[in-house]
């Protein structure tokens, strides 16, 4: 298709015309119609010649990057770095898991999938993602081949606006019982082990509202319709982002945060970079014991 001719194709392959007409023929016979079309002295491609050839490029441009992985070469041009992010996460960790990424001395261009983690599984089982971002590891029985990583894990931090905060900080984690929680979706990590927390300590809080997505929470939070939790790595962020204070944390209730990729041992340069960094600062916190009260 590239080169316009059966003879430039040819000299371009080291064939005779003859062999790669032949080849061409048998390959149009399995596709069941014609792949290209004479215009003059030249050749141009169908409706299915370009579908085919757009598939074929995909496939060997796979090949390559197969084969240069394999041999630990780099990769041809500039690193690019293909992620999936599950909906659940909240922004301001995805910003700081990828930040090691766009620090490395050749700057990776950054492609963000936002999406359900089934969707994304299986977009990296077709290699069109490197690494999907999840809160919880790879779900047995699933028929993608892929390996989880834990990056890194942390407690949780409750937060509302000031009117709601003081009035709840004293008696913390009891006063939660009976306020009204911005809570994630049942059927979620973080809703299950809040769920069981809350059983523990005979607390029930009212339920103001459920989302599926975490940005929606704090903005809700930030116009006092209730009480939210973030991971505490980003309780600053939240405070400063949102005008909010902290009634209390604990971790009790834990947030994990997992690379899921297709290669047992992590090769992709900015990938590595990002596992580096959240094992060995993101999420290096001081010790902190049971709940504790806002400082």
């Amino acid at each position: 298709m590239r080169e316009g001719s059966l003879t430039a194709a040819s000299t371009r392959l080291s064939l005779a015309p003859s062999t790669v007409s032949a080849q061409l023929t048998r390959l149009e016979e399995t596709m069941g119609g014609k792949l290209f079309k004479r215009v003059g002295r030249n050749l141009e491609p169908t409706d299915l010649g370009r579908l085919v050839f757009r598939y074929a490029d995909e496939i060997f441009s796979l090949g390559r990057e197969m084969m240069d992985t394999v041999r630990g070469r780099p990769q041809a041009g500039p690193l690019s770095l293909k992620v999936g992010v599950v909906d659940v996460l909240p922004k301001y960790i995805v910003r700081r898991l990828l930040e090691p990424a766009l620090q490395l001395p050749d700057k990776a261009r950054l492609v963000c999938l936002e999406d359900k983690e089934d969707a994304l599984l299986a977009e990296l089982a077709m290699h069109r993602l490197d690494v999907v971002l999840s809160d919880s590891p790879l779900r047995s029985g699933l028929s993608v081949k892929a390996y989880s990583h834990l990056l890194g894990e942390c407690g949780i931090t409750f937060f509302a606006v000031q009117k709601i905060a003081e009035s709840l900080q004293a008696d913390f984690p009891r006063s939660l019982h009976g306020a009204p929680m911005l809570l994630p979706m049942e059927m979620t990590a973080l809703r299950g082990a809040l769920d069981i927390w809350f059983a523990s300590l005979g607390i029930r809080p009212t339920i103001a509202g459920e989302f599926d997505d975490s940005a929606l929470i704090k903005v809700f939070g930030q116009e006092g319709d209730g009480i939210f939790v973030a991971p505490t790595v980003i309780e600053q962020e939240v405070v400063r982002q949102h005008q909010v204070q902290v009634i209390g944390r604990t971790q009790a209730v834990k947030e994990r945060y997992y690379a899921i990729s297709v290669e047992r041992i992590i090769k992709h340069p900015a990938v590595s970079a990002i596992f580096e960094a959240a094992r060995h600062n993101l999420f290096v916190l001081k010790e902190m014991n049971g709940d504790i009260q806002p400082e």
